[in-house]
């Protein structure tokens, strides 16, 4: 692990493919700032080998969306990393962390600690998104879609 162009690196193969692991070191509503410092460096195509993840209060708990491009949906992250690509064409897995109770900062609950059950809803997430993150590598983001785009995590 390294850290370089605002960003905790990793590097390692994926399904047999040369990926690079990134966690921005900004604020999350500077992201863009790292991911665009990353995509010069590494010369990669963002429509093509960029996968976001991103956390998503319209999501229930544990659930997972992926996505081949879209708007922010409110998410200051996002925002910053369309803003600095210039468009919202790249692929995205949103983890759902489920609705801001009323009366909660946005920024408090995000970054807040889950229930015991949440936790353990949130860990099976955690492992069917790296999941579907081999699948978007290995296939495409269509089969991934296919597959983990559900209503539930129970589903």
């Amino acid at each position: 692990m390294e850290k370089k162009h605002k960003a905790l690196i990793g590097k390692g193969y994926v399904a047999g493919e040369k990926c690079v692991l990134v966690k921005p070191q900004t604020y999350m509503n500077l992201s863009g700032e790292s991911v665009r410092q990353i995509l010069d460096y590494y010369k990669v195509d963002e429509t093509e080998g960029l996968i976001v993840i991103s956390d998503d209060t319209s999501l229930d708990v544990g659930a997972l969306r992926i996505r081949k491009k879209g708007s922010a949906g409110g998410h200051n992250g996002l925002k910053n990393i369309i803003a600095h690509l210039g468009h919202d064409t790249f692929k995205r897995v949103k983890m759902g962390v489920g609705e801001k109770p009323k009366g909660y900062d946005l920024a408090d609950y995000v970054l807040g600690h889950f229930s015991a059950g949440e936790r353990k809803t949130m860990d099976d997430a955690a492992k069917r998104a790296v999941e579907a993150i081999r699948m978007m590598i290995a296939q495409d983001v269509d089969a991934a879609m296919n597959a983990f785009n559900r209503k539930s995590a129970e589903d």
